[in-house]
């Protein structure tokens, strides 16, 4: 892991893409949840030095008066599979449902399919309702990375409701099962509310019922936001020049209340506790834009001025990630890398199902 860079001020650093890669041994890839939600390992970075925890020890870092602010998306079965008419296979992760039965996805297939092609889908066993989706074109436009397609069946569901039906949890391409019932329930969170995202906010995932019973019996509050994780989010950063990359986007709202939640944290004194970093990227998008809801692209990388946060609950990031950049602008680059050096020696589990590390906001 890179460490012989001179400590310089944040302003005068410049970065590459190469100061975020680090060597994580294949065993530490975490492929399933642990037994119990918040029984997940915690590192305590909030100190010059790290502590070994467990996640239901998290009480212990906050304090009354702080607010806890989660992400409430939840994961729909967005992966389904089927074949051309000419017998090949076809794999669509559906992004985004858009009007009119419409939806935008990914296509994995050997061979694109014309415009026009109807493709028929497998759908669950013992149903019978001839689900298929039929190929619009590209999405949002003619050089869109997703293609559009009308998702139908006889019975005349809406897509929500097919892939309820039909689809499959989309896990990340770093866990090499298929979904079974145990990642229906494990890769979505207890409050998950709001259908639309196609990974799951994963530092929330370590959150129970139990622990949150506990949080609130302290006099810290909750409000939630809502940012449908894109799949652009297991994409690796590939230009070495931080500023060429081009980031995905995600649609996000800051609800009234929790505009409202935030300011009564700052106006007693607490602190805003982000648990993820979608829930950075939703807050900070709105912080910098003024807007409560909409599409954001924000790309946070070391320099960026924090305007909201000032604790974070986050898992342990890929190599060259967009992720690790921003947890490194929050908490430090040289801080966060000896954080991963600690995690992967003391053989903490990473990414989606992994283990869990809280950070605070560097001075400065």
């Amino acid at each position: 892991m890179p460490n012989s860079s001179p400590a310089l001020p944040p302003a005068t650093r410049t970065y590459t893409l190469s100061d975020f890669d680090f060597v994580l041994p294949e065993a530490l890839i975490a492929q399933h949840p642990a037994p119990v939600r918040s029984g997940s390992k915690l590192l305590d970075g909030t100190q010059a030095s790290p502590t070994d925890r467990i996640f239901r020890e998290l009480p212990q870092l906050l304090r009354k008066g702080d607010l806890v602010v989660f992400n409430d998306t939840k994961v729909i079965n967005a992966r389904l599979f089927g074949e051309k008419p000419t017998g090949g296979k076809l794999e669509l992760l559906i992004e985004r449902v858009l009007g009119g039965n419409q939806v935008a996805a990914h296509m994995r297939v050997s061979k694109k399919p014309e415009v026009g092609t109807t493709v028929a889908l497998v759908g669950a066993p013992g149903t019978h309702d001839n689900l298929r989706a039929t190929l619009l074109g590209r999405w949002p436009d003619a050089e869109g990375a997703m293609f559009r397609f009308v998702l139908s069946n006889d019975a005349g569901d809406d897509p929500h409701t097919l892939m309820a039906l039909h689809g499959h949890v989309p896990l990340p391409p770093y866990i090499s099962h298929a979904d079974s019932a145990e990642d229906v329930s494990r890769y979505q969170t207890v409050f998950a509310k709001n259908p639309g995202a196609v990974a799951a906010p994963t530092a929330a995932l370590h959150f129970d019922e139990a622990l949150l019973a506990t949080i609130d019996a302290m006099g810290v509050a909750r409000a939630h936001v809502t940012l449908h994780v894109g799949a652009g989010t297991f994409q690796p950063v590939k230009t070495e020049n931080l500023s060429e990359h081009q980031m995905h986007s995600e649609w996000y709202d800051v609800p009234l209340e929790t505009q409202k939640a935030i300011a009564e944290c700052r106006a007693r004194g607490g602190r805003v506790v982000a648990v993820g970093t979608t829930t950075v990227r939703t807050l900070e998008s709105w912080a910098q834009t003024g807007q409560t809801s909409g599409d954001t692209q924000i790309f946070i990388t070391p320099g960026f001025e924090f305007k909201l946060i000032d604790l974070l609950v986050t898992n342990f990031h890929l190599p060259k990630s967009s992720l690790m950049m921003l947890v490194s602008a929050f908490a430090g680059y040289d801080h966060i890398m000896g954080l991963y050096r600690h995690a992967i020696a003391s053989e903490y589990r990473f990414y989606s199902y992994g283990d869990a590390m809280v950070l605070a906001r560097e001075a400065g």
